[in-house]
């Protein structure tokens, strides 16, 4: 999956133009004293507009468990290139393969997954592009984020000893994300996102041979990506 999604990434940054509206091209292989200007006027703008929107998709990071989820964002960019976002995401799953094939080995996997997340991001939007296929042309922008949140996880460092429930626990994390809007109208657009949050939380491991658990804090990296629709007004 991990593959797949930055493939997907190169095919879209190779179209990529990064140009303004006034850029001058000069071609070689024509006269020189000839100039071409290309013209990359934005067709779909951002300034001064506010947009809600939802995504659904994976998450890739996490070898013990299989999660999917989804979030929903609102944002308000006050420039062209620049806006704030807000953001809530909801991740569900559990255990996957892996897991109980090691579980079956006499062994407890420790892992700790997201279960929500609540938070705010600066966003910067420089670049946008389009690509003709299919006799149509579609219109995308760039984007990038960053901030923080709160995020609520689960472990399950009960299950050590004995069967229990996910033990859940908040902290402060890094929230960032980088994307894509695809146009469909004004209004509507398609919009590609891969997400990470990153913050420090406690690690639990039972040393073979001892009775309790132990832990240690360290740091976690989650990795999302996710596509839905979002709506400026």
């Amino acid at each position: 999956m991990t593959k797949k999604f930055f493939a997907l990434f190169a095919l879209i940054m190779s179209s990529m133009v990064m140009a303004d509206e006034s850029s001058l091209y000069n071609f070689s292989w024509l006269d020189k004293d000839k100039e071409i200007y290309v013209l990359q006027n934005r067709r779909f703008r951002k300034d001064g507009k506010a947009y809600v929107g939802a995504t659904g998709g994976k998450t890739l990071s996490g070898a013990f468990v299989d999660m999917y989820g989804g979030s929903v964002r609102g944002g308000f960019f006050f420039r062209e290139d620049w806006g704030v976002e807000l953001a809530y995401g909801k991740g569900v799953g559990g255990e996957n393969t892996v897991a109980k094939g090691i579980r079956e080995q006499g062994t407890v996997p420790f892992y700790r997954k997201i279960d929500s997340y609540m938070g705010g991001m600066v966003m910067w939007s420089p670049f946008y592009s389009k690509i003709n296929t299919f006799n149509r042309i579609f219109y995308y922008d760039w984007l990038f984020g960053a901030g923080v949140a709160n995020v609520t996880t689960l472990d399950n460092r009960k299950k050590f000893d004995q069967e229990g429930s996910l033990t859940s626990e908040s902290t402060i994390s890094l929230l960032w994300t980088t994307g894509f809007r695809f146009y469909l109208s004004q209004s509507w657009s398609v919009r590609l996102d891969f997400t990470g949050l990153n913050y420090r939380a406690d690690r639990y491991g039972k040393p073979q041979g001892t009775p309790t658990t132990r832990k240690k804090v360290d740091y976690f990296t989650n990795y999302d990506v996710g596509i839905g629709l979002n709506y400026a007004f």
